[in-house]
C-alpha cells in the first residue's frame, strides 16, 4: 500500500506542473509507459459534465485513480458516461440465446466474443429438467442503446434477440455511470478516471471529435470536468486552424504569428483554471481549441516551423491578446480592459508602409449585348474568353440576327469542352441558314443537348398553355414546337418575355448567347478560385487553393471588376494583394479574370466583413439589452459617449435612462449594446411625432481590438512580410525568442 501512495504522488507530480518554467523536448512517462513530451497543457473541454461518449482508435486503457489506483479496463473501445440525479435501480441486457447444452453455449459465446466489443456471458439457469443455459451481452443504460447492438447484431445474423431488465444493487449508490464496452460500472466520487490510448499512436475522441494526448475526468466544485492532457505543440495545431482559418487566410506567414502568439498566450496562462483541473479552456475565453478534427496540414506547417518560439518583453512572456478585425487601428490595452497601460499593447495604425500595389490592364474593347434594355455581357464573358462564341469588337455586334452557321460552329466548339447526353443531331444542317427564329432555335437546343424526353413529358399540358397562350404564334405552333418552347421557358433558358414575343422574328447574336449561357451550367467548372499575390512581369502570381502558381497575364485578358454594386468589365484594375479572384485559363494563361474587390481601402484588414459594419436596432430592443446589466435605467432615453480611445473606440459610454443614468468602460460597452466591437458611431432615427425609434450604429472591427490584429496579419502576409516582422509590427518593443 505504501508503494502505491509513492508512485501515485510521483505520478500526480509529473502531472500537474503548471507552476514551473516550460521546457521543451524533455520527456516524461505520464502512466503506464504512456508519453507526452513537455511543456504539458491541460485543456478543458466540458465543465459540469452530464453525458459523454469517448472512443478511442485502436483501443485505450481506463484507471481509477483515488486512495489506490485501478485498472478498470485494459483495451476499451467506448466509454458512456452519464451523471445521473437519481439512483439507477436497473439496466438493459441483450439475451441472444439459450440451449441446454453447455459446450454449444460456450461455442456461441467464443464465436460472439470475436465480433462484439464487451463481454458475452454465459449464466447458468437451473430448471426441473436440467440447467438452461443463457447467452447474454452487455449493460445497457437505455433501452435505446440496446437497441442499437440488436441492429449490429442482427447483421451476423442472430435475429432473435431480446431486450430484458435487470435490477441493479450496489453496496454504495453512486450518481456517474461508466458504460465501458457495455458493461456498466459506478464512479468512485473521489477518484479521478484516466483515459490513455492504448498505443502511443492512436487517439482519442469525444463526443466525434478527435484529440491527441489523454483524457482525465475530474470531480471539482463545478461538477465534472473533463479534460484533454497533451504536449502544447500538439494543442496549438488545434487552435490555430480555428484563431485563424488556413482556408480563408491561406497564408503561411499569419498562420505562423498566430501559432506563436497562440504559444505564447497559451504559456503565459498555464494554471489559469487549476481550481477546475485545467490550463484554459477550449472556447473564446481562452482559445479556441477543436483537437485533431480541427487541424489543417497549412496551420500544422505554421506551428512546426515556429517550434517553441515565443514573445517576449523585457525577458518576460507577453500577454498575447489578439482580435479578428481591427477596423483600422488597435486600441491602448487600458482603454478596453481595466488595469495599468501595457507598454507592448499600444494603438497601433493596420497599415504596411511597405505595401505594394499592382496594375493589370487590357487592350480589348468591350462591346455591348443589350436584351430588352439589359447589358448582359458580364454574364456571358465565359462564352467570349473560351472562344465558344465568335466575337468581333463592332458596335451594334450583339444587336445583329445571328446566322445558323455561326450556331453551329458555337455548338462544334462546346462539344470540344463537354458533350452532355447522346445526341444524333448534326449541327452542319444549320450551315445554309441565315438567320434562326426561337421556334428553330427551341428544336436545335433541345435536340442538340438531348432534352427531347424532357420537352415531351416535364412540363403539364397545362402548364404549355399557361407559357404560351399569349403568344402570337400559339394557334399555329405543333405540338412538339410547344413541348420545347414550353420547357425552354419553364426552366429559364429562354427568357420570359419571349412569351409575349413575335417568336418568329431572327433570334440576335445576344439573345443567342444568354440562351447558351443559361444551357452551360458547367462553365462554372472552369473557373478557377483563389487569392492574388503579386504581378511579376507578364505573370500574376495567385494561391490557387493552398499552391502558389504563376500563371501568364496576356494583355488581350477579359477583365471583371466585382464590387457591391454588381461585376462590370474592366480595362484596368489596381490590386494591393489579398483580393479573392475568379478566373477562367489554358494550359496555365489567363483567359478571363475576375476581382473581387474588398472596401476601397489601403487598411491590412480590408479583406475582413467586418472591416466596416452596420447594425440598426429599435429603442425597445437596446432597452432590452441594456436592462439584463443595468435594470436600474428604467426606460432607455438616450445614450452618450464621454471618451474614445486612440482609435476612436468608444472607452466610456454614459447610458441614460428615465430613472437613471449609468457609466460603461472598454469591452463591457461591446456586451451591453450587443454590438461586434466598440469602434462606431451613432446616429438616431425619429418617428413623425420626433420620438426616438431606432439607434444606428455604424462601426469597424469584430473582437476588443488589442494587440496583433489577424486578418491585418494576412494583409501584412500577403504584401510580403514575414511572420516576426508582423508581430513587432503589433506588439510593440519586444522579441521572438525560442525556448530551450
Amino acid at each position: 500500500m505504501k508503494a502505491v501512495r509513492y508512485f501515485l504522488a510521483a505520478f500526480l507530480g509529473l502531472f500537474f506542473i503548471a507552476g514551473l518554467p516550460p521546457e521543451f523536448g524533455r520527456e516524461t512517462n505520464f502512466f503506464q509507459g504512456y508519453v507526452i513530451p513537455q511543456p504539458v497543457i491541460r485543456v478543458g473541454l466540458i465543465t459540469g459534465l452530464k453525458q459523454a461518449t469517448i472512443t478511442a482508435s485502436s483501443g485505450m486503457k481506463i484507471y481509477e485513480v483515488g486512495r489506490e489506483y485501478h485498472l478498470l479496463a485494459e483495451d476499451a473501445d467506448e466509454v458512456v458516461i452519464k451523471v445521473d440525479k437519481e439512483k439507477l435501480t436497473e439496466k438493459f441486457v441483450l439475451l441472444i440465446a439459450q440451449t441446454r447444452d453447455k459446450q454449444e453455449a460456450e461455442l456461441l459465446a467464443a464465436d460472439l466474443s470475436q465480433k462484439l466489443i464487451g463481454r458475452v456471458v454465459i449464466e447458468e439457469k437451473p430448471e426441473p429438467s436440467g440447467p438452461v443455459y443463457l447467452i447474454k451481452y452487455g449493460e445497457f443504460l437505455t433501452r435505446g442503446q440496446a437497441l442499437d447492438s440488436i441492429h449490429q447484431l442482427e447483421k451476423f445474423g442472430y435475429k432473435d434477440v431480446w431486450i430484458i431488465r435487470e435490477s441493479i444493487s450496489l453496496p454504495e449508490p453512486n450518481n456517474v455511470w461508466l458504460q465501458i464496452d457495455h458493461r456498466l460500472l459506478s464512479l468512485n466520487k473521489e477518484a479521478d478516471l484516466y483515459f490513455i490510448p492504448s498505443f502511443a499512436q492512436s487517439f482519442l475522441s469525444l463526443n466525434g471529435k478527435s484529440y491527441r494526448g489523454i483524457f482525465l475526468l475530474k470531480n471539482t466544485t463545478r461538477g465534472l470536468s473533463l479534460v484533454n492532457i497533451l504536449n502544447l505543440e500538439d494543442y496549438l495545431k488545434g487552435v490555430v486552424p480555428l484563431e485563424l482559418s488556413p482556408t480563408t487566410f491561406n497564408a503561411l506567414e499569419a498562420l505562423k504569428a498566430q501559432a506563436v502568439a497562440a504559444r505564447t498566450y497559451a504559456l503565459k496562462n498555464l494554471g489559469r483554471n487549476n481550481h477546475l483541473g485545467f490550463d484554459l479552456t477550449d472556447t473564446q475565453s481562452s482559445q479556441v481549441y477543436g483537437g485533431m478534427s480541427a487541424e489543417h496540414p497549412l496551420s500544422n506547417q505554421a506551428v512546426e516551423e515556429t517550434a517553441g518560439e515565443v514573445i517576449v518583453y523585457r525577458g518576460e512572456l507577453i500577454d498575447a491578446l489578439y482580435t479578428s478585425t481591427c477596423g483600422g487601428m488597435t486600441e491602448d490595452s487600458e482603454n478596453v480592459f481595466s488595469g495599468n497601460p501595457v507598454p507592448y499593447l499600444k494603438s497601433t495604425a493596420c497599415v504596411y508602409e511597405k505595401q505594394p500595389e499592382w496594375t493589370l490592364e487590357t487592350n480589348r474593347e468591350y462591346s455591348s449585348a443589350w436584351i430588352k434594355g439589359r447589358d448582359i455581357l458580364t454574364e456571358v464573358f465565359p462564352l467570349l474568353a473560351t472562344g465558344i462564341i465568335y466575337y468581333e469588337n463592332k458596335a451594334g455586334f450583339f444587336d445583329e440576327p445571328i446566322s445558323g452557321r455561326e450556331v453551329a460552329d458555337s455548338l462544334k466548339r462546346i462539344l470540344g469542352f463537354k458533350k452532355l447526353n447522346q445526341t444524333t443531331f448534326k449541327v452542319d444542317g444549320l450551315n445554309n441558314k441565315n438567320t434562326l427564329d426561337f421556334i428553330s432555335l427551341s428544336q436545335v437546343i433541345v435536340e442538340f443537348f438531348g432534352w427531347q424526353e424532357k420537352a415531351t413529358h416535364f412540363v403539364l399540358e397545362s402548364e404549355v398553355k399557361y407559357l404560351l397562350k399569349d403568344s402570337p404564334q400559339f394557334k399555329e405552333l405543333t405540338e412538339p414546337e410547344m413541348k420545347a418552347l414550353a420547357y425552354l421557358l419553364q426552366s429559364g433558358v429562354f427568357p420570359s418575355y419571349l412569351r409575349e414575343d413575335d417568336l418568329r422574328r431572327p433570334v440576335s447574336r445576344a439573345e443567342f448567347a444568354y440562351v447558351l449561357k443559361k444551357c452551360l451550367s458547367w462553365l462554372d467548372d472552369l473557373y478557377h478560385q483563389g487569392t492574388f499575390i503579386a504581378r511579376k512581369d507578364n505573370f500574376i502570381e495567385v494561391l490557387d487553393k493552398d499552391d502558389k502558381r504563376l500563371l501568364i497575364m496576356p494583355i488581350a485578358s477579359y477583365l471583371l471588376r466585382k464590387i457591391e454594386e454588381g461585376t462590370f468589365p474592366a480595362r484596368k484594375l489596381t490590386l494591393l494583394g489579398g483580393e479573392s479572384l475568379r478566373w477562367i485559363e489554358k494550359d496555365g494563361v489567363v483567359q478571363l479574370l475576375e476581382v473581387n474587390y474588398p472596401p476601397n481601402t489601403n487598411l491590412l484588414d480590408r479583406n475582413s466583413r467586418y472591416n466596416r459594419w452596420t447594425v440598426r436596432v429599435s429603442r425597445e430592443e437596446l432597452e432590452r439589452n441594456i436592462q439584463k446589466y443595468y435594470p436600474e435605467v428604467g426606460r432607455l432615453i438616450d445614450l452618450k459617449v464621454g471618451r474614445r480611445g486612440k482609435s476612436n473606440r468608444v472607452a466610456e459610454l454614459q447610458i441614460i435612462g428615465e430613472k437613471s443614468r449609468v457609466t460603461v468602460q472598454g469591452l463591457k460597452i461591446k456586451w451591453v449594446l450587443n454590438l461586434k466591437d466598440t469602434l462606431f458611431f451613432i446616429d438616431r432615427e425619429y418617428d413623425q411625432n420626433q420620438q426616438l425609434s431606432h439607434f444606428v450604429f455604424t462601426g469597424r472591427g469584430w473582437g476588443h481590438g488589442v494587440g496583433l490584429c489577424q486578418v491585418g496579419a494576412y494583409g501584412m502576409a500577403i504584401a510580403g512580410a514575414n511572420y516576426k516582422d508582423i508581430l513587432k509590427h503589433y506588439y510593440k518593443d519586444v522579441k521572438i525568442e525560442k525556448v530551450q
